[in-house]
């Protein structure tokens, strides 16, 4: 876990814990008593307080101190509490804001949450345990979105050490990992909320992940598609199969430091002690993945995805329905693309030598139970996909974009780079960094708008 100080800057501060019991916190308000009741409420449980008389003091201290979370009282004259929010919002805006008001200021909290954009506004008298839990929300949530982006620092990081270490890769790899690195910067700048920044966040390293493979464009979301799908029609919970949707995103995030000739070949082509090396990147994967709390599920399915049922599996040679059930699904969604793709062996299957694969293999390296399922859901979905194909998008150019429209399908570079995902709402400054993109790469993308 890190946290950033005001300028951004990450520096190291120990797990969660840690990282919220040192936090900073800003009360602000011009009755004394009130300050002195925040800081008796506060001061035992470790925090570092600081206390200021009204908004222009808070500010000086906030220009002083790397400050985590400011509590403000509304009305306080000279600078009310919406202003001073306001401020600390423009200048701050990693800091959590917390707003103090009575029942009798509810137009002036309104106020406050649209210039402030306030965390959560408090009413007085306060209850002492609920203000403690919020505030230990709120630095929770500030240092996860800290972590977040200290990953996406570091991800960017090791990417560019890779084009270092690998001196003879394609000019093409290293024009990929550019557009990469500019898609980025696209979602980042597109997405509003935490939890869809989240997410997207980790479709991009998905895609970091399969450039470095070489893998065929796609083959991580439409294994994650798969296996999301397969784990709701079994009957999970949309919490639990949005972790298998993860694991499927990231399943291969344990290969990225394996040497090139190791990923170049299928699996089943490799000498012994490649495959020992290769065998390695499923706990690898897990280990890349503890410091993030929110993950945790989604790592242990990543260690478990080449477990078989019959036991013969790696790294712990599970079997059967000791085998989690997300990592059995994902075996199954992983094998029934990678044969299509010749990513398991040199041939490249069709779709209905992969299902007869699958089939053979139930019992063997398969829930049987599983197969069956998967098999009856892509019956199902088949004559919907084609339904949706011919009669719910259409094609469309850059020019012809407007905004409020919903992508179809994935937008991607020519040599498959994602730029944006399906299902994606563009506004007007997405549609001009597609033309901007377009510039800079000298071509028109192939981009499909759902009809409504």
């Amino acid at each position: 876990m890190t946290r950033p100080g005001n300028n951004g800057e990450p520096h190291a501060a120990g797990d969660l814990e840690q990282a919220v019991a040192s936090a900073t916190l800003l009360f602000v308000d011009d009755e004394a008593n009130i300050l002195s009741s925040l800081r008796r409420l506060f001061r035992p449980l470790g925090y570092k307080i600081l206390v200021a008389p009204g908004g222009r003091e808070g500010l000086e201290l906030m220009r002083e101190h790397q400050v985590d979370l400011v509590i403000s009282d509304m009305r306080m004259p000279e600078m009310d509490g919406a202003a001073f929010l306001a401020e600390v919002a423009e200048r701050w805006p990693d800091t959590v804001r917390i707003l103090l008001t009575g029942y009798a200021d509810m137009d002036s909290t309104i106020a406050a949450i649209n210039l402030g954009k306030i965390y959560k506004y408090i009413s007085k008298p306060w209850d002492e345990n609920d203000i403690r839990l919020s505030v230990r929300h709120a630095l929770e949530q500030r240092f996860l979105e800290q972590e977040r982006k200290r990953l996406l620092a570091l991800t960017k990081k090791q990417n560019e050490q890779l084009q270092v270490f690998n001196a003879n890769l394609e000019e093409k790899v290293r024009q990929r990992t550019e557009e990469l690195r500019q898609t980025m910067d696209m979602l980042e700048a597109a997405h509003q909320s935490l939890k869809s920044n989240y997410v997207n966040s980790i479709k991009v390293f998905s895609n970091i992940i399969e450039l470095r493979e070489g893998a065929e464009a796609g083959h991580a979301r439409r294994l994650a598609d798969h296996a999301r799908n397969l784990a709701l029609k079994v009957g999970m919970d949309p919490e639990a199969a949005q972790q298998v949707l993860f694991a499927g995103l990231l399943h291969d995030i344990g290969k990225v430091g394996l040497p090139d000739h190791l990923i170049d070949k299928p699996y089943s082509e490799l000498a012994p002690e490649g495959r020992a090396q290769v065998a390695r990147h499923p706990a690898i994967g897990e280990g890349l993945l503890m410091g993030l709390e929110n993950l945790q599920v989604a790592a242990r399915l990543i260690r478990s995805q080449h477990e078989r049922w019959d036991g013969c599996g790696y790294p712990d040679k599970l079997s059967g329905e000791d085998i989690p059930l997300g990592a059995r699904i994902i075996a199954i969604a992983d094998d029934y693309d990678a044969l299509q793709q010749g990513m398991l062996s040199s041939k490249s299957h069709t779709a209905a030598q992969a299902r007869e694969y699958l089939v053979k293999n139930k019992g063997k390296r398969y829930d049987p139970r599983l197969v069956d399922a998967f098999l009856e859901m892509l019956d199902a979905a088949a004559p919907k996909a084609r339904a949706r194909t011919v009669q719910a998008m259409r094609s469309c150019k850059s020019n012809g974009l407007e905004a409020g429209m919903v992508l179809a399908r994935d937008l991607m570079t020519g040599d498959r780079a994602l730029l944006l995902s399906k299902g994606h709402v563009l506004n007007d400054n997405l549609i001009r960094r597609i033309h901007d993109l377009e510039a800079a790469l000298g071509e028109e993308f192939d981009i499909y708008i759902a009809v409504q």
